[in-house]
């Protein structure tokens, strides 16, 4: 039998507009607190605890990490690739908005649906973690982002605030790809060669 290296648990979060936030958000969280209470029970180890998402799904990976954070909870690395962190409209949004798979416009009509119109509520470090008051000490990061992508400059954004926070970051904007690479890999040599160095990082954070 083939040893097994990782245990993962993938979460089926409620997702908008049915169920706008904070309902994603409280699954995450509720999620990663009950796998990290009996984590035991999934064949895993409480030292290898962590967290790991794309595009939207990265929001909550970085959210999360902060909630351990200041619940005081061990969490080993995290895996962000081309995340959604921050609300704002970073250069990429513009220089990338038509074209690339993912547009300017898909952004706006996601986030729209799951954050609403209320300011303060987009802006808040559970919607946007980019802003987060502080990012010292959070977990090990690796963060992938894509040359041609609307979310570009917010990912790069985040790995430079948690750099500068003093979290040890492993951060790549891939050249030549596009949103969604990760799912790519089997069609593009670029694409795998990018999986496979992100997941080396992190599997290094891990072990």
């Amino acid at each position: 039998m083939p040893r097994r290296e990782a245990v993962v648990v993938a979460v089926d979060y409620r997702l908008a507009p049915e169920h706008p936030f904070p309902a994603g958000y409280d699954d995450c969280l509720a999620a990663a607190r009950h796998v990290a209470d009996h984590i035991e029970e999934y064949g895993g180890r409480p030292d290898r605890l962590a967290l790991a998402g794309d595009s939207a799904g990265a929001n909550p990976a970085a959210i999360v990490a902060l909630a351990f954070r200041d619940e005081h909870r061990p969490l080993a690395a995290q895996l962000l690739t081309y995340p959604t962190t921050d609300d704002g409209d970073h250069p990429s949004r513009v220089r990338n908005a038509d074209g690339y798979l993912l547009s300017r416009q898909d952004v706006l009509d996601l986030r729209f649906p799951y954050a609403g119109d209320d300011p303060a509520v987009r802006a808040c470090a559970r919607v946007s973690p980019l802003r987060a008051d502080s990012h010292a000490g959070l977990a090990p990061a690796v963060i992938g982002t894509a040359q041609y992508d609307p979310l570009r400059d917010e990912g790069n954004a985040c790995a430079a605030a948690l750099t500068e926070a003093g979290v040890d970051v492993f951060a790549r904007t891939y050249d030549g790809l596009i949103h969604a690479f990760l799912h790519l890999f089997r069609a593009s040599p670029a694409s795998d060669a990018a999986v496979t160095e992100l997941h080396a990082q992190f599997k290094a954070r891990l072990a």
